[in-house]
């Protein structure tokens, strides 16, 4: 279940980016991880990685966390920063966009509502 702070991603592109970006914040982050963040089940979120891993995108690397366990860390390669870079321009005109609706419909509401109050009040 994702949280009110990483709402469920609504297209490919949204996944993509916040994938790209929370490696980029966090090299060693765990898929489990990243698929909490990204608000994504973990079985869609190792696909997506393979994908990003296939397109070049991003490079797995194994290193020991203790004797008897290995770890990954996921890094971005050159083309993966481009993709990033243009993605982020998409990702903030779509949540630009989500956020003047959203302030367009709190504003109708507060009018709505305003009546309601002179009347109750």
């Amino acid at each position: 279940m994702a949280s009110l702070a990483h709402p469920l991603p609504n297209n490919h592109d949204d996944i993509r980016f916040r994938i790209l970006r929370l490696i980029e914040q966090n090299p060693e982050i765990s898929q489990r991880q990243l698929s909490r963040e990204v608000g994504v089940s973990l079985g869609k979120l190792n696909y997506c990685i393979q994908a990003l891993v296939e397109k070049g995108e991003v490079k797995i690397k194994n290193f020991r966390v203790s004797p008897n366990k290995l770890q990954y860390a996921y890094l971005l390669t050159p083309a993966g920063l481009a993709a990033k870079a243009s993605l982020t321009a998409g990702f903030l005109r779509r949540k630009q966009a989500e956020y003047d609706e959203l302030k367009a419909e709190i504003e109708e509401l507060s009018k709505e509502l305003d009546p309601h109050k002179r009347s109750n009040g």
